[in-house]
């Protein structure tokens, strides 16, 4: 009885196979024909019903077959649709520019402009990467936009652009704060300056002129005292500014406070400078002191702005 079952099984088990092995060995049978009319008509077939995975293998021989044939424009066209539906966006994003480039007068090409430049933006990875891709995709949404001023996808675009923009505001403004938090605070001042000056519009610039004024004071505090006075009245000049662009801050007490605090800390300067006049073992100490040790080597990113110790 149970030789029988295991038999039955077997062979229910060899007809599912041979059904699957048909239909895989008519695909590839297909696959592998000349019939490059029969094999486009399958292809169109197997992307309308969503088998992107088939419609590719079939599309890709066929643009090889058609290339500067009648009818390669459509073909093209769904060839690059396909790669798009199946999330390949770095290969779409190829053949919907060429078929731009190649077909500038086709109707498709503003279509194929816009998506080619839209894959840039599904690829811009989240704001704490590196975003080469999300700089590539406001360059080419801004091209479609001056290539297409009148296009209906315009203000698509310019959403995208916003979107994108956004992103590159929250990585400078993380990347900022970042330097506060490990305690290069010249570089913080310099990377909140930067990220203010390219993002005149954020909504972090109230939260980052405060954390300037803080990354400066710190600087100032860590300094040799020959530099503090300099530096401490940075940080009160910035202080001045906070207060007179917010006076409702949340933020104005402890500005107010660091103020403060700079004025002792210049008071405080003053009086050991005047010390080590008088004292030769007191301006040997302040002579050798150096706040390159206690500041981390994180200068890379500050471009050619660099504050001298």
């Amino acid at each position: 009885m149970f030789k029988k079952q295991v038999l039955t099984f077997s062979a229910v088990l060899l007809l599912i196979l041979a059904v699957f092995s048909g239909c895989k060995s008519k695909y590839e049978k297909l696959k592998a024909s000349n019939d490059n009319t029969k094999k486009y008509q399958e292809a169109v077939k197997f992307y309308n019903k969503k088998d992107y995975s088939k419609a590719l293998g079939l599309f890709e021989d066929l643009v090889q077959r058609y290339r500067g044939r009648t009818g390669y424009e459509d073909l093209y066209y769904y060839y690059a649709y396909t790669n798009y539906k199946l999330k390949d966006y770095t290969s779409a994003r190829y053949h919907f520019k060429t078929f731009a480039d190649t077909y500038p007068s086709s109707p498709k090409a503003e279509e194929c402009r816009f998506i080619a430049a839209y894959c840039f933006y599904l690829d811009s990875p989240i704001y704490s990467l590196d975003q080469e891709n999300t700089t590539k995709a406001i360059e080419s949404l801004q091209l479609f936009i001056n290539l297409y001023p009148k296009s209906d996808r315009v203000t698509e675009a310019s959403k995208l652009i916003q979107n994108l923009r956004d992103k590159l505001e929250q990585k400078a403004y993380a990347n900022a704060k970042l330097y506060l938090t490990i305690n290069d605070y010249q570089a913080a001042v310099i990377a909140f300056n930067n990220a203010l000056r390219d993002y005149p519009d954020t909504k972090y610039a109230e939260e980052m002129e405060f954390l300037i004024i803080k990354a400066q004071y710190e600087y100032a505090r860590i300094s040799r005292e020959y530099k503090q006075e300099e530096r401490f009245g940075q940080a009160m000049t910035y202080a001045d500014q906070f207060a007179e662009k917010y006076e409702g801050s949340k933020y104005l007490r402890d500005a107010q406070d660091l103020k403060k605090d700079s004025e002792r800390g210049i008071e405080r300067a003053k009086r050991v400078i005047a010390q080590a006049e008088i004292d030769q073992k007191l301006a040997k100490k302040l002579a050798d002191k150096d706040t390159v040790a206690t500041q981390p080597p994180s200068v890379k990113d500050r471009g050619n702005q660099k504050i001298p110790y």
